[in-house]
Formats: C-alpha cells, structure tokens, sequence
C-alpha cells in the first residue's frame, strides 16, 4: 500500500556496494547503472561511480559477455538470437555483443540444440514427419537458434542415438 522511501545512497557508499558486488560475480555496466537509478543517485554521481569500477576493473563490459555467453549455451543451451537479447536487455554495447558471439564456433551451438531436439522429439505427438519437424523448429526458434543450424540438427537428430546422446555431458 504504502511506498517504502527509499534512502539516497551517497556516492562513496555505492562504490563500495556496488564493488562488494562485482568482486563476488560479473556484472554488466548496464545492470550497474539500473541498480543506481533504483537508488535515485544522480546521474553525474551514477557515471562517475561506473567510471572508477570500469577504471578498477570491477565492471568489463567484455568479460561479461564472455562469461555470459559461455554459461547459457553450456548450462541453458540458448541459441545465439536469445543470448544476444539478453545481453541488450543488460545494457552491453551491440559491438561487443556481436564480437563475442561472433568467436563462438557453430559446432558449440549444435552440441547444445541436437541433445534438446533429441529429447523434445520423444515428448512430441504428431500425425506426419512434416508437423513434428515444424514442432521441433518452432521450439528451437523460441531457444534462439538459426534456421542454418536447426535444419543440420533436425536432418541429423535420426543419426543419433538416443541413449547416447543423452549421456554425453556438453
């Protein structure tokens, strides 16, 4: 009912939350700046708080986006569409996003669809081989992935075995 007032953070304090933060995990400059708007710090305190972290290497926009892009293909399996989203939504630059992404082989896209198209294939109902690749393109789509490497997963998801693909660790 009641809105809490929310304390002004001095800038000496942010620096120092905002540094006890990123030295426990990465962060991007954008979520930085988002957590100090939600402090109501000025903007020219907020800019220059992110400045002095950019400076001491709390903040790298770059890092980040490394460490991000490595953990959703890996843990998540997104494809790159979802994973370049999302690092917009965090505020990193569209220049880093697209050269990170851009070192990451397509090999390492297709270990992280084929094993979901494997495993959704068995949970899928469908009357003709035509409506369950379409399924299985839409749920790859809403993942992120190219039409490029669904079309080599799908055509290469009836070579696989399912029990070893499951198995194998990605």
């Amino acid at each position: 009912m009641f809105q809490k007032s929310k304390k002004q953070v001095s800038e000496q304090e942010a620096l120092l939350k905002l540094s006890a933060l990123c030295s426990q995990s990465e962060h991007s400059s954008g979520e930085m700046m988002e957590k100090m708007r939600r402090w109501a710090m000025p903007q020219d305190e907020a800019e220059r708080v992110l400045d002095r972290l950019i400076d001491e290497r709390f903040v790298d926009d770059e890092r980040f986006a490394g460490f991000f892009v490595r953990d959703k293909i890996r843990f998540d399996r997104w494809g790159r569409r979802k994973i370049e989203q999302a690092l917009y939504r965090k505020g990193v630059a569209r220049d880093i996003i697209a050269r990170v992404l851009d070192e990451v082989p397509a090999e390492d896209y297709e270990e992280a669809l084929r094993p979901l198209l494997v495993s959704k294939k068995r949970s899928v109902k469908a009357d003709s081989e035509y409506e369950l690749n379409g399924k299985l393109i839409r749920f790859a789509l809403g993942r992120g992935f190219g039409m490029d490497i669904i079309r080599r997963c799908i055509s290469s998801a009836d070579e696989y075995d399912v029990d070893e693909t499951c198995d194998e660790d990605i």
